[in-house]
């Protein structure tokens, strides 16, 4: 049973997450001022905060081993956390108009440390990768032939969690280099092996733990990815 205080935080992460879909339409003119409202409302009252993606592979094991079904967590807007001194606060909304764009800060988004969906650099495909840093973090490589670099502004490095496989394996950023923060789809949030193998996945330490507790005790449905994972 879902308590009413965890259906209040509930609405208002996905009254932060319509809002971010709505003014994303907005700015890349998908939709006009006047259809935004509908769009808003529309995505509150009938979308889901997750969807299910089935992945194979041991690039991210052990974290998720011989793939499974995954439960991710949308991010339309991913976005680095800048806002670390504001931690406390569930939620934050600010919301401006420039120049026929609209500016909408939501809640922290992602978080160094988070298993994320990411478009593949080099495919039409996606993959399960790990974010380990964001834009302004200095790389540094094990081999002294490379030169450090800056992560650029809205760009990040992501990681396979198996560290046995060498970069052509693990497919990552050693490989093809930083990723656009826009090419993340979302944060994975449960995995699902089998009917008795499935629990939350590892993220960034408790700060995507608790963004996300209230969207699993909503949508978490164990059954359903059970079947989605035999179809």
């Amino acid at each position: 049973m879902v308590s009413l205080s965890t259906w209040v935080r509930y609405a208002a992460i996905k009254l932060d997450y319509s809002l971010s879909l709505g003014l994303k339409k907005y700015n890349v003119g998908q939709i006009n001022a006047r259809e935004l409202s509908d769009a808003i409302v529309k995505n509150f009252m009938q979308g889901r905060l997750t969807f299910t993606y089935w992945t194979k592979g041991e690039e991210m094991s052990p974290t998720i081993s011989d793939g499974g079904t995954l439960l991710v967590r949308k991010l339309p807007a991913p976005t680095p956390t800048y806002f670390d001194s504001l931690s406390h606060f569930p939620f934050l909304f600010v919301l401006s108009f420039d120049k026929g764009t609209a500016n909408f800060i939501s809640e922290m988004q992602v978080f160094v440390g988070d298993v994320v969906l990411v478009k593949d650099p080099e495919n039409s495909n996606v993959i399960v990768r790990r974010l380990a840093a964001t834009e302004g973090y200095e790389m540094v490589s094990s081999d002294e032939k490379e030169e450090p670099f800056v992560l650029d502004k809205d760009q990040c490095w992501v990681l396979s969690d198996n560290t046995s496989l060498k970069p052509k394996e693990a497919r990552d950023s050693r490989l093809f280099g930083p990723v656009p923060m826009t090419d993340i789809i979302g944060r994975v949030i449960y995995a699902l092996r089998s009917a008795v193998d499935h629990g939350p996945v590892e993220n960034s330490s408790h700060s995507a733990i608790n963004h996300d507790r209230d969207v699993l005790a909503v949508e978490l449905d164990v059954n359903q990815m059970a079947k989605n994972s035999k179809s």
